[in-house]
């Protein structure tokens, strides 16, 4: 694509909230951002039940602290992770330096590479112990929406990080192509004013030194024809 870099234009331009928010990478990042929210909230608010003669409560996935310690911790590590690279993504077409356009698509690539495992194992220990849960540790089965909820958008987190990381690895191959700009690359009004006017030979008199006429209005003609000193022969 003419003019980008590293999927992004020259830094310097104007931020376009609509063509922001129309990016592929920025729809996945939202969509990830909202099921965090849903596996955390869920376990915060309905993940923890106790018996009828029990006052203490336990977590629903088999009484397994650890399940929904996971699914605490994680969710809202993914929550800010989302926002901080939400924020990269605002600011990334203001980033001049394409070395560092570069590291930061890297750092996209493996965060949501990383993300998508760690959802996947997620995945699988919530519904692992959710299957082997007791039912006399929740006869009334409470909160069973809350823990299907945890799974089923754990489950879609692994997607929508990998394809997080398959867009950042398409956006490092378009950099890793494309000869457009110098590794070091900076903001093309600075690089302008660095440049300058382009040298222009010194004139005198309005012409151009070699182009005005011979000093002393006449030119020596030797023997063979060839130029000379300022002599006239008689």
């Amino acid at each position: 694509m003419e003019g980008m870099a590293y999927g992004a234009g020259k830094a310097g331009g104007a931020f376009n909230p609509i063509t922001f928010f129309q990016q592929p990478h920025t729809i996945l990042r939202i969509l990830s951002w909202f099921f965090s929210i849903v596996i955390f909230g869920s376990i915060a608010n309905e993940g923890y039940v106790n018996r009828p003669d029990e006052a203490q409560e336990f977590c629903i996935f088999n009484r397994n602290q650890n399940a929904c310690n996971y699914g605490l911790f994680m969710g809202t590590l993914a929550f800010l992770c989302c926002l901080v690279f939400l924020a990269l993504d605002v600011y990334f077409p203001q980033i001049s330096s394409v070395k560092d356009r570069k590291k930061a698509v890297l750092a996209d690539v493996g965060v949501s590479a990383f993300w998508s495992f760690m959802w996947f194992v997620g995945f699988c220990f919530l519904t692992n112990q959710w299957q082997v849960a007791k039912q006399e540790d929740n006869p009334l089965r409470e909160g069973g929406d809350a823990a299907r909820a945890a799974i089923t958008f754990s489950f879609f987190s692994i997607f929508t990080w990998a394809a997080q990381s398959f867009f950042g690895y398409q956006r490092y191959q378009l950099g890793a192509d494309s000869a457009l700009f110098s590794q070091d690359y900076i903001d093309p009004s600075l690089d302008a004013v660095a440049a300058g006017d382009p040298y222009t030979s010194f004139t005198a008199g309005g012409d151009d030194l070699g182009q005005g006429a011979p000093v002393g209005g006449s030119s020596y003609q030797g023997m063979n024809g060839e130029g000379g000193g300022g002599y006239q022969e008689y």
